[in-house]
């Protein structure tokens, strides 16, 4: 087990304590474990170039941890009343499709090899900065406005793309 692995392993004992907080409507602390757990994404990764502790677990359980976290905070603040519905159907979704294509990939025999595409990491970087949005506004009494509504859009436009630039990638390896 390497240090990147184990703070990897910290960010997904993070997850029930953010969705915890929020459900009891602590906002501050859901905030705090939120941008703890959102720095320790980014000290993980750099640890692991920067040292040549890269393997093969934190290949797997690193964007495994980065979507428990971001699908538990948007299911949690859709059930608490905090984002609509519909935004969190469209970000769960893209998940659990992939997931999906990616089972059928396995079970058909063709695997495909997972990497990042651009426009998958614009869209997590997008969907983590509107959550610490939502979760900053909510825990410092600050009104949303109209800026938040154009962070929603852009969030909900880019898991839509990426979500059809991942199917389609599949789609053709599936084909092929």
């Amino acid at each position: 087990m390497t240090v990147p692995n184990l703070i990897t392993v910290f960010r997904l004992v993070l997850v029930p304590v953010v969705v915890l907080m929020i459900l009891q409507g602590r906002w501050g602390a859901a905030f705090a474990a939120f941008v703890v757990a959102g720095v320790s994404d980014g000290i993980d990764g750099w640890i692991a170039r920067r040292f040549d502790m890269r393997s093969e677990f934190g290949a797997v359980i690193d964007p495994l941890a980065d979507k428990a976290l971001l699908v538990s905070i948007y299911v949690t603040l859709a059930v608490v009343g905090v984002l609509p519905d519909w935004v969190t159907v469209v970000v769960v979704s893209r998940d659990l499709i992939m997931v999906m294509a990616i089972m059928v990939s396995w079970l058909m025999h063709k695997p495909m090899e997972i990497r990042p595409m651009f426009v998958g990491k614009m869209n997590t970087a997008a969907q983590i900065g509107f959550a610490t949005l939502v979760l900053a506004t909510k825990a410092f009494a600050i009104a949303p406005d109209a800026w938040i509504d154009a962070a929603m859009i852009l969030v909900v436009a880019l898991t839509i793309l990426s979500g059809g630039a991942y199917l389609a990638k599949w789609l053709r390896h599936m084909t092929a």
